[in-house]
């Protein structure tokens, strides 16, 4: 693939990265053989023409397994063999045949060599013509994908059904479907070297701040990598803080929660092998909202939000303020309360942070063998964890029996939280809380608690500050904790400097009972 590197053009006259079609077909037709090994890699597959009413030779070029077929014979060989053309058009034959002759709207010129073989991977058309330059380029691609299905990580009751696969025509296709506005831009850019691959990026041109989407484009611009696969690894090479717990981007499977992103001003990055769409910027609502929360009712919807809240500080604090209190604070609890963990623990051998981080660990454990193991010993494995090894454990006095009840407490909790990686984020963070609480009590869990905010407080992602609207204060339609009822969200988050400001407002509404 040496057309895709970034080499200087040498003194033998070897091609370099700028390199013109040639006028002479068997000319391109060897480079493209040196290009894809052929014969000894098959791939390229080339079929050569004569148009009898044209007078001329032409070889169709395309990539197996990258194209329909159907498509080939029936819009681009039977028009070239059946389809005459008396007058050339003044801007010449190649022009003549797109516009005439070829019965495809998605037709296209091309000049160069290293265009024509990104557009053979993309799963395009090529034809070559004797005496002719440029080419011409179709949109044939046929790369098998599976039909669109309902999401698997992202489950809604109430809501739409359908979830990105990895066809990036097909996502496109689907938020186009959420958002028919003709403001809605798509631009393309390609990422990595040896495997280039084509990354979407969209946004409604007249609310997406200009200052982020041309930031999102320097960051895909500045990779310097010989190929990227799927939108997880981009995430990892446009992210700005490698090292942090906290996530700058967020993937979402679902089209219409890309399209409510878009609304607000955000920019959706899509790629083919991908069933999912990255969103830039974000801020830490965007993490804990579901899409769920506008479809339901207001009360509803905030009182699942309260308890995904009370979720998170159970599954962020209640193992480190047992810690605290049987450690340092036992005053705190009632004296009954205090006897029964006293009695439960006599027989425990080690202390109780040893206890506390062998059961945390375990659960750690038997979440990720339920994720890695077939689906159907899934349920057995989690009834083996929860109740066998528990209940064993306890009777081993290996653990007490409060503790399986905080660690169980604890683990269910953060199931609640919706983002993957948020959650992980939860999870680390409780073995660091832990810890301070075992070394300063209650004392450590502030000074921890103050560091942490503080910091959640001062990182941005793509310029947006992690906590806005809160914290900078922006004007808002206050949809963070809890949210108004939809008809009074008419104000887009000014922390992304939208364009436009405002959704429609519309006139007040009877708010009585």
């Amino acid at each position: 693939m040496a057309f895709f590197k970034k080499t200087k053009e040498s003194q033998d006259g070897s091609t370099n990265n700028n390199e013109p079609l040639s006028k002479d077909l068997l000319s391109n037709v060897n480079k493209l053989k040196e290009v894809f090994s052929y014969p000894k890699n098959n791939a390229l597959k080339m079929r050569d023409l004569y148009l009898p009413f044209h007078e001329k030779n032409c070889t169709i070029f395309f990539v197996e397994g990258a194209v329909d077929t159907n498509l080939i014979d029936t819009h681009i060989v039977e028009p070239l063999l059946t389809k005459t053309e008396a007058s050339i058009l003044d801007s010449g034959f190649i022009n003549t045949l797109i516009e005439r002759v070829l019965t495809t709207a998605n037709a296209k010129e091309i000049a160069s060599l290293p265009d024509t073989i990104k557009d053979l991977l993309n799963g395009n058309t090529i034809i070559l013509i004797e005496g002719e330059q440029p080419g011409i380029s179709i949109e044939t691609a046929g790369f098998e994908n599976r039909s669109v299905t309902e999401p698997t990580t992202e489950i809604v009751i109430k809501g739409p059904k359908s979830a990105f696969i990895e066809s990036v025509s097909v996502n496109r296709s689907l938020i186009r479907k959420q958002i028919r506005d003709p403001k809605l831009m798509c631009e393309f850019t390609s990422v990595g070297e040896r495997a280039p691959l084509q990354i979407s990026i969209m946004y409604l041109e007249d609310i997406a701040d200009s200052t982020i989407v041309e930031n999102v484009k320097d960051r895909l611009a500045n990779i310097n990598s010989d190929a990227i696969l799927t939108l997880s690894t981009l995430e990892q090479h446009i992210e700005e803080r490698s090292y942090s717990l906290m996530p700058s981007t967020l993937e979402t499977e679902r089209p219409d929660r890309a399209a409510s992103f878009l609304l607000e001003g955000h920019v959706v990055l899509l790629m083919e092998n991908s069933p999912s769409a990255l969103i830039v910027p974000i801020t830490f609502w965007s993490l804990f909202h579901t899409v769920e929360d506008q479809y339901l009712r207001m009360l509803y919807g905030n009182f699942i939000r309260t308890i995904r809240l009370v979720s998170l500080l159970i599954a962020l604090f209640t193992p480190a303020f047992y810690i605290a209190v049987t450690t340092f604070h036992a005053e705190m609890l009632p004296t009954d309360l205090m006897l029964a963990i006293s009695s439960a623990r006599e027989r425990i051998p080690y202390p109780v942070i040893i206890e506390i981080i062998i059961m945390e660990v375990t659960f750690e454990i038997l979440r990720e063998a339920g994720v890695r193991v077939p689906t159907t010993l899934g349920t057995t494995i989690g009834i083996v964890g929860a109740l066998i090894l528990g209940q064993a454990a306890v009777q081993a006095n290996l653990v007490s029996p409060i503790l399986v009840i905080i660690v169980a407490i604890t683990g269910l909790a953060s199931f609640t939280i919706p983002d993957i990686s948020l959650n992980i984020a939860v999870r680390m963070l409780r073995f660091l809380f832990l810890l301070t609480a075992f070394l300063m009590g209650f004392f450590g869990l502030a000074i921890f608690t103050a560091l942490l905010i503080a910091y959640l407080v001062s990182i941005k992602s793509f310029g947006v500050p992690f906590f806005a609207p809160l914290s900078p204060h922006f004007p808002s339609s206050k949809d963070m904790i809890l949210r108004p009822p939809v008809w009074k969200q008419w104000i887009r988050p000014l922390s992304t400097s939208p364009k436009d400001k405002a959704r429609e407002p519309k006139p007040e509404r009877n708010t009585g009972p």
